[in-house]
């Protein structure tokens, strides 16, 4: 299983729950899944990639959005799209936001070329089409605009794609480029390890919207 191989064998997306998404997103949990040198280290990387005044998407949000605060970074909209309206209501910097099954319809409900940036911390792994959603979102970023994917190593285990329990780290972020690469209309893919020392690990996959 080689995340360069020209089609995703028919078990790259499976999971041990295949139970509705919404019911299983149906309690708020208002938990985070990095520590706190992590979420430390995603902060300060939002504010040294993100203009002041950006109009940001945050996929698969929560009650938190780990951006840097109003005063230190101020940004023009921020919308949230995630599986719990209390989770999201609870999130501060939100400006907005949206409850949708990326999943079961994986269209991002805005115009075209309605964001400067589109984010989505430690949450890739959910995603049974990735390839369709970044479509998706390369639709809605402006031209130059950046999409930034977080990962770690904790998760929901029953609701992460095969994949990713088979895949060590590097081959993970090399799949996340390949569905960047497949989607279409982004320039080649970056990583980069802001990882902290003795921390969880936190790694990121970057691009810019080409055109």
């Amino acid at each position: 299983m080689r995340p360069g191989d020209p089609a995703f064998p028919p078990d790259f997306f499976a999971r041990l729950d295949e139970s509705e998404d919404a019911a299983f997103y149906a309690a708020p949990r208002f938990v985070v899944h990095i520590d706190e040198a992590t979420i430390g280290a995603l902060t300060r990387w939002y504010g040294e990639v993100l203009a002041p005044g950006s109009d940001v998407l945050d996929l698969m949000s929560s009650w938190v959005s780990h951006l840097p605060d109003a005063a230190a970074l101020p940004l023009g909209r921020v919308v949230g799209l995630g599986m719990n309206a209390a989770e999201l209501e609870a999130n501060r910097r939100l400006t907005s936001f949206d409850v949708v099954d990326l999943n079961a319809t994986p269209r991002l409900p805005y115009s075209d070329a309605s964001f400067d940036a589109v984010l989505c911390a430690v949450s890739i792994q959910y995603l049974v089409r990735p390839v369709e959603l970044f479509a998706e979102v390369a639709r809605v970023l402006r031209p130059g605009g950046r999409v930034a994917v977080a990962t770690s190593q904790r998760c929901f285990p029953t609701k992460a794609i095969r994949a990713w329990h088979v895949l060590p780290p590097r081959e993970r972020l090399a799949l996340i480029a390949l569905y960047l690469e497949r989607a279409g209309g982004f320039a080649g893919a970056e990583l980069v390890d802001r990882s902290p020392p003795g921390a969880d690990p936190l790694w990121i996959v970057t691009a810019l919207r080409s055109g």
